[in-house]
């Protein structure tokens, strides 16, 4: 396993993250670990005199990445260090936390275990956006969760045609269309009823938003197909194609969107008991329902 030594801190204002950040760092500390600070962590921790790195140097100095906060916190740090293939591992200081499984009473106990060699390291692909205009590029982005386009309005549907790997799939009056890699899966694809991927599945679920026509399912494709979506020139709506939720391209009507899988991978560290299934049952309430007659069944 990878020995760490460096070890690059990301995080962003939240509730109780600056106060984890300090735990983490003095503990990184007392193991005699360089230390390298995000320039967002260090405006919250005005008094250090540690090394500060721009979020897109951090992946190149350091042996491993720490990020503080959510999953929304990671998705945005995962963005920019999947192309310098750092490892990524997560304390979570927001809500699910199916990305940031380290909880910040554990820092001690299950960081010190990954930086002593004891670790689970997992790839989760990523996805390229690539938005045309009469056949000129107009707007990238990248996900590690969803690629959305969605009409951008409450109460307008929009309306696109499908095609994957050229073929054409469906033409679709909807709020939008949903392209997820299973990492995504759990997140705003599983509320518009997506399925469920397993993190280590090569495939990309396609999910409609409240379509117009009932048989319209969600699928699911090879992770490594081409997507692409066009822009009904009579929709009255310019629909906003959204990355993570976090970065944003406003298309027009007859607009071109491609979607394909990221050449560069995220690394992603667990402590050796993460388990995908418990996550499920923890963050989603799986059998919360059955008593303890039931139990034993």
């Amino acid at each position: 396993m990878e020995q760490f030594r460096n070890i690059g801190v990301i995080g962003r204002e939240g509730n109780g993250v600056a106060e984890t950040l300090r735990r983490l760092i003095e503990f990184l500390q007392v193991r005699e670990l360089g230390v390298v600070l995000d320039e967002a962590v260090s405006e919250l921790l005005d008094d250090h005199d540690l090394r500060v790195s721009s979020r897109r140097m951090i992946g190149e100095v350091c042996d491993l990445i720490i990020v503080v906060g959510g999953d929304g916190s990671l998705l945005g740090a995962a963005r920019t260090l999947a192309r310098h293939n750092a490892p990524v591992l997560g304390v979570n200081r927001g809500r699910l936390g199916f990305l940031t499984d380290i909880s910040p009473d554990e820092i001690e106990t299950q960081v010190g275990a990954v930086l002593d060699g004891h670790y689970r390291l997992e790839q989760r692909f990523l996805l390229d956006v690539e938005v045309l205009r009469d056949g000129e590029p107009v707007g990238r982005g990248d996900a590690l969760n969803d690629v959305v386009l969605n009409s951008g309005t409450s109460g307008h549907m929009m309306e696109f045609e499908l095609f994957v790997d050229g073929e054409f799939v469906y033409r679709q009056r909807s709020d939008g269309l949903i392209i997820a890699t299973p990492t995504g899966s759990t997140a705003y694809a599983l509320s518009a009823g997506g399925p469920i991927m397993h993190p280590r599945l090569d495939a990309i679920a396609i999910v409609p938003m409240f379509p117009h026509t009932l048989s319209s399912r969600p699928i699911v494709i090879d992770g490594k197909s081409e997507i692409k979506m066009v822009v009904g020139r009579g929709n009255v709506v310019h629909p906003p194609v959204t990355c993570d939720g976090q970065v944003k391209i406003t298309s027009q009507p007859g607009d071109v969107i491609y979607v394909r899988k990221k050449p560069h991978k995220l690394r992603l560290v667990h402590p050796l008991d993460h388990s995908f299934y418990a996550s499920c049952r923890d963050k989603l309430g799986w059998g919360t329902h059955i008593g303890k007659e039931d139990s034993d069944v």
